[in-house]
């Protein structure tokens, strides 16, 4: 009777021991999916951060673009136009600017305003506008420049039509600091 009850005990022993390990190998199993899954869900974290961050900067030169300092408004064509600089706003905004009004008004680094089509050179002032082809608002020094295409439109004049409105193909770029 000794012997049988030994066996059982050993017998027993082994059954809870495979136990404890059948545990610690399905726990172990269970982790690593888990941080297998984390590790693939996360993969496409970086790339969806940076799509994120240059739509934002995307918005931003719109916002720029629309904001009351540069927009048409419903000065040209009788509507509200979007993407729609009006070149005679901006020139007027760089003299003052200058002056150093409208210092930090922007949170950016930079705005430049560049005429596409027709191309034109040179940096604009008073005295040069509208035979020039840049104007720089804010002069960037460093930072990340982003563009988007705008129309830009002033008042010009001939002796036939008279007043009427001229609009180009521009763009605009803002520059900002990625680490702000």
């Amino acid at each position: 009777m000794v012997k049988i009850t030994r066996i059982k005990s050993k017998h027993g022993q082994m059954k809870i021991q495979q136990m404890a390990f059948m545990l610690i190998a399905v726990t172990l199993f269970f982790v690593l999916a888990g941080l297998f899954i984390i590790m693939i869900r996360f993969s496409g974290l970086r790339e969806s951060a940076e799509l994120l961050e240059e739509r934002n900067a995307l918005l931003l030169v719109s916002k720029v673009a629309d904001s009351p300092e540069f927009s048409c408004g419903d000065v040209f064509f009788g509507e509200q136009k979007t993407n729609c600089i009006d070149a005679d706003k901006a020139i007027a905004l760089k003299s003052r600017i200058d002056a150093g009004e409208y210092s930090g008004f922007w949170s950016v680094d930079g705005i430049e305003i560049r005429w596409v089509f027709p191309q034109k050179a040179g940096e604009c002032s008073l005295e040069s506008y509208p035979d020039c082809g840049d104007i720089t608002l804010v002069a960037a020094e460093s930072g990340t420049g982003i563009a988007n295409f705008v129309s830009l439109c002033r008042k010009e004049t001939s002796e036939g039509a008279g007043i009427y409105d001229k609009c180009e193909l521009g763009k605009i770029i803002v520059t900002y600091n990625e680490n702000e």
